[in-house]
């Protein structure tokens, strides 16, 4: 089976849902990515590695587009800014990490969304109509996601989009500085998932 990738160096590719739709970065969105996390810093960095000094400025974003021009090429993964269809306003992100093809096809999903946006349904929207792509059209069949045990909200989320808990890993990742357990779960291709709207994603 000849499966599409998401993205190769100079591709955008796009994700439409409901009230969302997702695509690759670009430089140009770096001042509205640096307002939104700028506003949002005291909201994310609890559930966040520990943020550079330099985190916010063009150089370190052309270098984070960098990084992820590197991972597309090689296979490894794939981000996505998340935009507002009304006003293409950026309201956060979701990335696809650590892929392991061979016996695994599996990949780890991380996000966030901006504090203005956060409770208002953009991150479910998003990962609702993400998830079946990323089964139907990069050939995952195992998509995981972790988060701190105090974040009720991310762990809500997970488990409405479809994740199953599947335990809890000791000291897991550095967050803000400190090593942390993390609550994990973990889709399947087969497992059902809530509707969505496929939009231009077939």
């Amino acid at each position: 089976m000849v499966l599409e990738r998401f993205s190769f160096p100079g591709k955008e590719y796009r994700v439409t849902a409901r009230k969302v739709y997702l695509r690759t970065p670009r430089l140009s969105d770096w001042r509205a990515w640096a307002e939104v996390r700028a506003v949002s810093r005291n909201h994310l960095v609890p559930w966040e590695p520990v943020w550079a000094p330099d985190t916010l400025t063009k150089a370190s974003f052309r270098n984070r587009l960098r990084r992820y021009a590197r991972d597309a090429r090689d296979d490894m993964g794939q981000a996505f800014f998340i935009f507002r269809h009304e006003d293409d306003q950026i309201v956060g992100s979701v990335t696809l990490s650590n892929i392991r093809r061979g016996v695994a096809q599996t990949g780890t999903i991380g996000y966030w969304t901006g504090l203005p946006y956060a409770r208002q349904g953009y991150m479910y929207d998003a990962l609702t109509a993400l998830l079946p792509v990323l089964f139907r059209q990069y050939g995952l069949r195992r998509v995981e996601a972790a988060c701190v045990p105090e974040n009720d909200a991310s762990a809500a989320l997970l488990e409405k989009v479809g994740f199953i808990r599947e335990g809890r890993a000791r000291e897991y990742l550095c967050i803000n500085g400190e090593w942390r357990d993390h609550l994990l779960f973990a889709c399947l291709k087969d497992d059902p998932l809530p509707l969505y709207y496929a939009g231009d994603n077939d």
